[in-house]
């Protein structure tokens, strides 16, 4: 064994750690005998020197092996999940886990809640009356086995070198370091023990990395060092310079799914991407023999309803209401004020700043500003114009839900300002790449 003065000193000088230099470092982590100073210290060792394609897989294994490593192997089917990276109105996951669970797969999707002005899915799950959005192990594989998916929070004892790491990295300006931010995302995901993983990578105005470029740079070190630790993995670029579904905030992102569904409502940007992420989980399952095959079987279990009973029965063995699909109204809470919001002037929307969307929300009360905030289920927007849509007296720009009229004005201006009516408003393209370890090479 080094030191660890000795193992952050080669990192500070450039030179490429070997992995039981990795290991030690991560295992002092998780056992605290790597001191705070010293976290810190690596963490912009790395921000600044960056990571070989061998350290960040050897990185990324030590976290996930500080702690609990599932094992989905007595399935019957592959156990394949989906991440996101995160934006506005980007609710995928509830009708994704379902669908997959429809055609063979199984799902034990662990996901996290909101960070800035993006939405978490726990805290959507949260808005569920009785919903167990942690539960132990034993009741998680339980409603794997029994519905197809389960979608849950990180649990202490999934990759706890992470969640000390993350924090050190929140507060020494290194959150934004590639390998880093690589490791914190696989690491959970291998704790997961899945088969099979695609990934979502936002770009665009509500996205955590808006540049195309550094998205794609984003992408392509999930997939190398995911398939690298042994994990099939492939990801998709997506647009994020709208919200993804036309409902922001937590009872009423749960609402937006389940119309999904139940085929009330079926808005084609969403379901595109959602239909997109599972023609890859399938493929990565071996659950399809080509991406025709697999969007028919995707489609075929929104339209038949197999996706909405599959759902039904995740909410069921979790604790939640055995009718939320067919009277939400009866159990997600709904906000007092709830009134349109209209542009300053009609026209076509040309530019939304997305983020600023997801920050009106967090305002509202639906999102946090620190991380011991509560949340609101209930508020947010709803009917929100996309880009090339015609507002004016007839169409707002979304109806704002809110505790108070005093706060729905607030979430108006914000809106107002967060949109750009004019001329020549042109969507860009929805998916915009496909990554996988061959393309990367």
């Amino acid at each position: 064994m080094r030191l660890t003065q000795e193992i952050i000193a080669s990192k500070r000088d450039g030179r490429e750690l070997p992995e039981a230099d990795i290991r030690q470092l991560i295992a002092g982590l998780t056992d605290g005998s790597v001191s705070e100073g010293q976290a810190a210290a690596f963490a912009m060792a790395v921000y600044f020197n960056d990571m070989t394609a061998k350290e960040r897989v050897a990185l990324t294994l030590a976290m996930r092996d500080s702690g609990t490593v599932l094992n989905w192997d007595d399935l019957p089917g592959p156990a394949l999940d989906k991440h996101s990276t995160g934006g506005v109105g980007d609710t995928v996951s509830l009708p994704l886990a379902a669908a997959v669970a429809a055609c063979g797969g199984y799902v034990p999707m662990i996901s996290g809640r909101g960070l800035g002005h993006t939405g978490g899915t726990l805290d959507k799950l949260d808005a569920v009356p009785g919903y167990v959005s942690q539960p132990d192990t034993a009741l998680f594989r339980k409603a794997v086995r029994e519905a197809g998916c389960a979608i849950i929070g990180q649990t202490a004892d999934l990759a706890p070198a992470d969640k000390r790491l993350y924090a050190i990295r929140d507060v020494t300006a290194t959150v934004e370091s590639l390998p880093l931010i690589t490791a914190s995302i696989l690491s959970k995901k291998l704790a997961a023990g899945l088969h099979g993983l695609a990934m979502d990578v936002k770009f665009g105005s509500g996205a955590f990395l808006p540049a195309p470029a550094e998205a794609r740079a984003l992408a392509q070190a999930l997939v190398g060092v995911a398939n690298g630790a042994g994990l099939p993995t492939t990801a998709l670029l997506t647009d994020m310079d709208e919200p993804l579904a036309s409902a922001a905030g937590n009872a009423l992102e749960v609402a937006y799914a389940l119309d999904h569904l139940t085929g009330r409502r079926r808005e084609p940007r969403f379901h595109e991407v959602t239909v997109a992420l599972g023609v890859e989980m399938l493929l990565l399952g071996g659950l399809a023999a080509g991406p025709d095959e697999a969007r028919g079987r995707i489609e075929r279990a929104f339209a038949s309803g197999a996706a909405a009973e599959r759902f039904a029965r995740m909410v069921v063995a979790l604790g939640g209401p055995a009718d939320l699909l067919e009277a939400p109204a009866r159990h997600l809470a709904a906000a007092p004020v709830a009134r349109p919001v209209f542009a300053a002037a009609a026209g076509r929307v040309a530019g939304i700043d997305t983020r600023a969307v997801g920050l009106a929300v967090v305002a509202l009360g639906g999102g946090r500003v620190r991380p011991q905030d509560g949340i609101d289920p209930a508020v947010g927007l709803t009917e929100l114009a996309g880009i090339g849509e015609e507002v004016g007296p007839e169409r707002p720009l979304a109806i704002v839900h809110a505790r108070s009229e005093e706060a729905a004005g607030a979430a108006a201006e914000r809106l107002r300002k967060a949109y750009r009516i004019g001329e020549g408003a042109a969507r860009g393209e929805l998916i915009a790449a496909r990554i996988t370890e061959r393309a990367r090479a």
